[in-house]
């Protein structure tokens, strides 16, 4: 079903594959070591459908963490692995006129970063793409109980912006952002820029799917 525009009066972002151009960054470095197996004559293409694929595993993961109440020793895992490796990795950009569109959207709307990330990670990216001045309000990993598929750090951050959580719309890439933007009553959006794919995000109840998140422009800024 389409956008109901009148109930918008937040938003609220992923990170990875929404702001982040997570799914080209990870290709383009798989890629360049399978180019090293002779076998491989399309080793971009390879390494496209491998990092597609470990997405729904990740997922399920950090939902039976939730479950068995270890998220916070496994996102913890996570940010230390980060932090040692930081040296290494180059930083992720973020998805090409994702700043314009953020600039624009501003003005109209509060908008608040929702991610299953660690925040030690999440801040990292959005100061080094320039975006945390454009979020009244971050929700990462642990900044709730539960993190998403649940709906509870969509419910945070639209306490948060002070407004009611049917009045948001969730913006993501993956049907983890289409669930936990469902279970809280907002209206979801999801983007093929990152790792889900058109099928699957309309399967799981996504109100609107955009090529990119900077098709935002034209379903909100009309």
């Amino acid at each position: 079903m389409p956008l109901d525009l009148g109930r918008i009066q937040a938003l609220c972002f992923d990170v990875d594959g929404t702001l982040s151009d997570t799914d080209d960054y990870y290709v383009a470095r798989l890629s360049a070591w399978l180019r090293r197996a002779p076998f491989l004559h399309h080793p971009e293409r390879a390494a496209r459908r491998l990092v597609m694929s470990l997405e729904s595993p990740g997922n399920v993961v950090m939902e039976l963490a939730d479950r068995l109440a270890v998220d916070d020793e496994m996102i913890g895992l996570v940010s230390w692995l980060f932090r040692r490796a930081r040296r290494r990795l180059r930083p992720i950009p973020s998805i090409p006129g994702v700043v314009q569109l953020l600039e624009q959207l501003c003005h109209r709307y509060p908008m608040a970063v929702v991610s299953a990330r660690d925040e030690h990670t999440t801040l990292a990216f959005l100061d080094h793409a320039g975006l945390r001045s454009y979020f009244q309000v971050i929700v990462t990993a642990l900044s709730t109980p539960r993190t998403k598929p649940y709906p509870d750090p969509v419910l945070l951050a639209a306490s948060a912006m002070g407004v009611p959580p049917d009045s948001c719309l969730m913006i993501g890439d993956t049907i983890v952002d289409i669930r936990a933007g469902r279970a809280a009553g907002a209206q979801t959006a999801g983007v093929l820029c990152g790792f889900g794919e058109h099928e699957e995000l309309l399967r799981h109840g996504a109100d609107l799917i955009l090529a990119s998140t900077v098709d935002l422009r034209g379903a909100l800024l009309r």
